[in-house]
């Protein structure tokens, strides 16, 4: 059976066994149907207008109230015409100005969290010219700044020890609406909700209580499950947020297929809209397919998706991108499980946009770090680096802490696989120094993998792996 897979600007060719199963999202199972595009704006509008245990927008502002609208950055999401965003959001800024909100008291921030800044360009992609027009050049579409302490509200510790930081225009509007996407995620089962809040609007000690090893590393997060510890943290620190406040978030959250297309709509209060948008996704994201348990489990990987370019050459994302792909997949591979990916590894880190990437792998390679997790360590003092800090808020890089949540997903492979091969490696040196094999090909490496999983494996190809929105899948008689 040959197969193409994702490798930097292209793809490679595999020649692999002919019982190879193949499972494609939206593809093999097919999703569930779209809301039609004829019908989108008015089934968005019914949502906004009737929000479930929150009243409305019309009762909730007037004529000098302040209005935040926090909408999700680049990663994901769409930029299709009738995105979510590109729905929503025109509707709850009507539903404002009608109200008596003055446009000049409506502020547009993007939750790009420890990401980079979303550009220019990439605002408007995301929101469309319309509102972009109206709103950016008069300053009320703006990044959030999780490092700008004249925009930040420090709330303390939480009754579970986590420190809680918070976007201050956010804590001090009247009216702070969350547009959010429920998309199948490998850190707390879904986007959207109550994660959204957690990590896009908040500071690196905040996402540093649950984007760590000893929450990661829990036998509650590998397989991907909805009440983990990290998706408790996202419920408690947000709701923390909530009390401090004195209101709810106003979330809007669209379920979304593999081509991020709206599957249904649910508004209100985030702890009652969470399980309904749950309930319609998990038809999509946790899929019952498997009729047994795999040995060997082949992908590819492209040089730029999800984080931006560089994910697939940067080592550190590399592994962080595999071990997501074993989180998703746990339940149907088997203990002894082989990784083989193509990814062309050529010691890109794109320094720009990942700024203290490179020094937090090189950190890994010295000082008695035998483990991705010992360089934890480093973490508050890389944080603290005002370079790197300065290339996060004004030069569009990831923010340093950035790199040790991605090193603690990259572990979760090392905990669950007994090898995991990175095919096509221009420099393959980066990927060793990561825990990986190398092999020039898929067969070779497959040949090689025998030793763990034996001559005749079952094997599992992902050949769309990141060219579409991930899925959880199971085995064909379980249960969530």
């Amino acid at each position: 059976m040959k197969l193409q897979f994702e490798y930097g600007q292209g793809l490679m060719e595999a020649n692999l066994p002919d019982n190879t199963d193949v499972f494609i999202p939206g593809e093999t199972v097919a999703d569930p149907e779209i809301i039609p595009a004829d019908k989108l704006e008015e089934v968005t509008r019914q949502s906004i207008l009737n929000p479930i245990d929150l009243e409305p927008i019309s009762n909730q502002v007037k004529k000098g109230s302040k209005v935040t609208i926090i909408f999700p950055d680049r990663v994901k999401g769409g930029f299709q015409e009738n995105s979510h965003r590109k729905v929503s959001i025109p509707i709850i800024i009507e539903e404002c100005l009608k109200a008596g909100v003055e446009k000049k008291d409506i502020k547009l921030i993007c939750s790009n969290g420890l990401h980079r800044k979303n550009t220019k360009e990439e605002i408007k992609r995301i929101l469309g010219e319309k509102v972009f027009n109206e709103f950016f050049y008069t300053h009320q579409i703006v990044n959030h700044d999780s490092e700008d302490w004249d925009n930040l509200v420090d709330l303390g510790y939480n009754d579970y020890g986590d420190r809680v930081i918070m976007n201050k225009d956010v804590y001090e509007s009247d009216l702070a609406v969350l547009i959010g996407h429920t998309l199948g995620n490998p850190y707390g089962g879904y986007s959207g909700g109550y994660k959204h809040s957690a990590t896009g609007i908040t500071h690196w000690k905040c996402i540093g209580a649950h984007h760590i090893p000893r929450v990661m590393h829990r036998d509650d997060f590998t397989p991907v499950t909805k009440t983990s510890l990290m998706r408790q943290k996202f419920d408690q620190i947000s709701q923390y947020m909530e009390d401090k406040m004195g209101k709810k978030f106003f979330c809007c959250d669209a379920v979304l297929d593999t081509y991020q297309r709206q599957i249904a709509l649910f508004t209100g209060y985030g702890e009652s809209i969470q399980p309904l948008s749950w309930e319609v996704a998990d038809k999509r994201t946790f899929i019952p397919w498997a009729e047994k348990k795999y040995d060997v489990v082949v992908f590819g990987m492209p040089q730029n998706f999800h984080y931006g370019n560089g994910h697939g050459t940067n080592p550190i994302l590399i592994m962080q991108a595999i071990a997501a792909n074993i989180i998703r997949h746990k339940r149907i591979l088997s203990d002894n499980c082989v990784v083989i990916c193509s990814t062309i590894c050529n010691g890109y880190f794109h320094d720009e946009e990942f700024p203290s990437y490179r020094e937090v792998y090189d950190l890994f390679q010295k000082d008695y770090n035998n483990t991705l997790p010992d360089v934890e360590r480093y973490s508050e003092y890389l944080s603290h680096n005002q370079e790197y800090i300065d290339k996060y808020r004004f030069n569009h890089g990831y923010h340093p802490y950035h790199a040790f949540s991605m090193i603690s997903c990259g572990h979760i492979a090392e905990k669950n696989c007994s090898a995991v091969y990175a095919v096509g490696a221009y420099e393959p040196g980066y990927a060793r120094a990561m825990g990986m094999k190398t092999r020039a090909t898929f067969e070779d490496a497959l040949k090689d993998a025998r030793k763990y999983v034996g001559d005749n494996p079952n094997i599992l190809a992902l050949p769309k792996t990141f060219k579409t929105a991930g899925v959880h899948l199971m085995m064909k008689d379980e249960v969530l």
